[in-house]
């Protein structure tokens, strides 16, 4: 467990970085607010006293449901300063969702947006959410103006939790990760060092607040570096591109966190435009995995390679390519600082040799001490004090790590193991093929049988049997998919990760 906590670590940056623009926020591509590191220490400071005329105190539940905005950021600040425990959910969730969240987490107050108000209300009679106006401007919200601003002295030490981030479980309901201060400050300085973030960096924020990535691999670390973060309200490519490329001397942004799915967006948003990305300094790529041939095209239209990195809600960020020195497409680099990594047979749990697949396991100062109320999931989650990923990966002779797939996503059929990656790894290397799924479901004959999905590039013709027939040339006919459905789009979360189950759905029994 790391010896400093997130609390300490954002009031070390509010002390050295004073008036310095802290955060500038935009809604439809409009400055709305811009706070400095002093202007940002006090609001948080109000909405701590705030919280605390209310009765939250440290251990206590606060659910986040409302859409990104300003008031996220100084709330979610707010909540770390007295110890309590920030929930950040998708505003997106629906009533049977919320069901469980509530009931899970117990919260002691819950703030949500106009739009999702009467949805709590009917869930929880007696659980009266505070509702964060939507389009209302920060400097006009004012319940908590006349708290004051000074610091409240809440006594946290770093193995106390700070945050809980639900893990979007493909089985089973959705589990709580608890990440203690002592976590996420270890995860904020890592990143910070590995990537050398410095109070000079402009970072634009196109991610959402209810993930690690936005929130703690870009607003904890940016903030305690003393960088300045240009906030946007959601992903619009046409609004990205222009915080990106717009070169404005001290303002001109110059690191961006991103999904394989915006980047391929904003690809397509680029299109002939001859814009002037020479001021960016780095670009980053998580969440998802990044096809190589996507490698090639960031490269070529942002004139630089991105850097390509794995982490978890559970550990924060694991493996990352270097900022100086190879980037090698299609790997997750290789472990951050103070993180132990072992590759392990699935059945003997022995350490397999480089080159073999094995699952993933890690122990460091980032992983979760376990998941909230879920004591039996904690303990099949680790072994003998190592975190079980449930990635199946390998090491190369020089030290960089690869994924292979998820565990629970290998299909069995006929008594084979199939790798639905090394499938999917064949259908898109097929001209027209723009990004593919494999998945299995269920069989009579062989318990599963291996279908696919596929996305294909405007303009293409593709056909299901042409993609049957390129994978016969290249894979063992076990592994080759019985059934292909060409779609428009893959389901996705807001992450940019392909939702599996929802894949199955579109291959009726």
């Amino acid at each position: 467990m790391g010896s400093e906590t997130l609390r300490d670590c954002f009031s070390e940056s509010f002390r050295s970085y004073g008036e310095k623009k802290a955060v500038t926020f935009l809604r439809k591509g409009k400055v709305e607010t811009v706070l400095s590191y002093r202007e940002l220490d006090k609001d948080s400071n109000r909405m701590a006293h705030w919280f605390i005329d209310l009765g939250v105190g440290k251990g206590d539940r606060v659910i986040l449901f409302f859409p990104k905005s300003f008031m996220f950021v100084a709330t979610h600040l707010a909540l770390q300063k007295i110890g309590a425990i920030s929930v950040p959910l998708n505003p997106g969730f629906k009533k049977s969702e919320m069901s469980y969240f509530l009931a899970d987490a117990e919260a002691k107050v819950i703030l949500c947006g106009p739009d999702q108000q009467s949805m709590i209300r009917e869930i929880a009679p007696s659980l009266n959410p505070l509702v964060i106006p939507a389009e209302k401007p920060y400097d006009g919200i004012d319940f908590f103006r006349s708290a004051p601003d000074d610091r409240y002295h809440a006594d946290i030490a770093p193995d106390d939790p700070g945050l809980i981030i639900y893990t979007s479980g493909t089985t089973g309901k959705p589990k709580g990760a608890i990440l203690t201060h002592g976590n996420l400050a270890h995860d904020a300085k890592n990143i910070i060092s590995v990537w050398e973030i410095t109070r000079s960096d402009v970072l634009c924020h196109a991610l959402p607040l209810f993930h690690v990535h936005g929130l703690c691999f870009a607003l904890h670390t940016c903030l305690i570096a003393g960088a300045h973060i240009v906030m946007l309200d959601g992903f619009t490519p046409k609004v990205v591109l222009e915080a990106l490329s717009e070169k404005q001397g001290e303002g001109s942004c110059t690191l961006f966190m991103a999904v394989p799915s915006m980047y391929a967006k904003l690809i397509d948003e680029v299109g002939e435009k001859k814009l002037n990305f020479e001021h960016m300094r780095l670009w980053t790529s998580g969440s998802a995995p990044l096809l190589p041939k996507d490698f090639e095209r960031i490269r070529k239209i942002f004139g630089k390679e991105p850097v390509e990195r794995e982490g978890m809600s559970e550990t924060g960020m694991n493996f990352s390519n270097p900022v100086r020195g190879v980037r090698k497409a299609g790997s997750i680099g290789v472990p951050l600082p103070g993180l132990q990594v072992r590759i392990v047979d699935t059945e003997t749990f022995q350490d397999v040799p480089p080159g073999e697949t094995g699952e993933i396991w890690l122990k460091g100062p980032a992983v979760t001490p376990g998941y909230w109320r879920k004591p039996e999931e904690t303990a099949k989650t680790f072994v003998d004090g190592w975190f079980r990923s449930g990635d199946l990966g390998r090491i190369d002779e020089e030290g960089y790590y690869y994924l292979t797939d998820r565990i629970k996503h290998i299909i069995i059929s006929g008594g084979e193991n199939i790798s639905p990656k090394e499938v999917e790894a064949v259908i898109n290397r097929i001209d027209g093929v723009l990004e593919s799924s494999v998945v299995g479901i269920p069989d009579e004959k062989w318990g599963e049988r291996v279908v696919a999905a596929v996305v294909t590039k405007k303009g293409s013709e593709l056909e299901p049997a042409t993609i049957r027939t390129f994978c016969k040339k290249h894979l063992h006919d076990w592994k080759c998919p019985k059934s292909v459905a060409v779609v428009g789009e893959l389901p996705k979360n807001t992450m940019g990760k392909v939702l599996k189950e929802s894949v199955k759905k579109l291959f009726p029994a």
